[in-house]
């Protein structure tokens, strides 16, 4: 199978995936999207992304030990994210770069992450930030993207270590406290609001003023990625206040406008 030349000099191996294909309308990468294999083990993972038929892939992957093995030149359109939307952009693949992190999920007893795999993406992830001028804010997680089907990297990834080190957008989460909550079945104008909070960020919800199934799935993977503490898809004054403080945190055109 013919090989290229790695894109980050952290890459250890590289294994050609034959799952890629160009990105549309000459679209260039200014996302990344993390995930977890969710997977027994690495070879079974990499088998996944690297043999034709299974039509999914990565551009990296990144093993426990730290090791970075590249699938896909960043340059091409890999299959990592499927049916997904981010800022009312639906062809995620097409903006984005993938890194899949070994990780067994929650399927299979989903593990902690490894420091030295975890300064392995951070070291990974600016140095594509470096070539691809990413956005903070436009460093998401798989479940993200994709609420309703995904989990990765779920709530034991570190996203405060990846934004110590200058990666990602996030803030301390606001605490867990007593109070008033907006769940599924509530309705009015204070969910209408929460979700176009949630739209502005980012996620594909619709404004309809109804906790539903599909708000309560956004919920739970933005409280994955930002309250991890507590994960139930409830809408508590912690989520809320987290949540408002990470917009009034964007940076201003971004958050005035919804763009990317």
């Amino acid at each position: 199978m013919p090989t290229f030349v790695p894109d980050s000099s952290l890459v250890s191996d590289t294994v050609p995936s034959l799952n890629f294909g160009d990105r549309a309308k000459g679209r260039q990468p200014d996302m990344i999207v993390l995930h977890y294999t969710g997977m027994p083990d690495v070879e079974g993972a990499l088998a996944r992304l690297c043999t034709s038929g299974t039509e999914v892939s990565a551009h990296y992957v990144v093993l426990e030990d730290g090791r970075v093995v590249q699938c896909v030149q960043e340059s091409k359109r890999a299959w990592h994210a499927g049916v997904a939307s981010w800022a009312g952009e639906e062809d995620i693949n097409s903006c984005s770069i993938g890194i899949e992190i070994v990780n067994r999920g929650h399927d299979w007893g989903y593990p902690a992450f490894p420091l030295r795999q975890v300064a392995a993406v951070i070291a990974l992830c600016r140095g594509i930030i470096h070539r691809r001028d990413i956005p903070a804010h436009r460093i998401v997680g798989h479940s993200d993207v994709a609420p309703a089907r995904k989990k990765d990297p779920g709530e034991k990834f570190p996203w405060h270590s990846l934004a110590d080190s200058g990666v990602g957008h996030w803030i301390r989460p606001a605490p867990i406290v007593a109070g008033e909550v907006l769940k599924t079945g509530s309705e009015g104008d204070d969910v209408r609001a929460l979700q176009q909070s949630l739209a502005r960020y980012g996620y594909g919800i619709k404004a309809n003023g109804k906790f539903d199934t599909a708000t309560m799935e956004v919920v739970t993977a933005f409280q994955r990625h930002f309250r991890p503490a507590k994960v139930d898809g409830i809408a508590d004054q912690s989520t809320l206040t987290t949540l408002q403080a990470l917009l009034d945190s964007l940076p201003a055109q971004t958050a005035s406008n919804g763009i990317r």
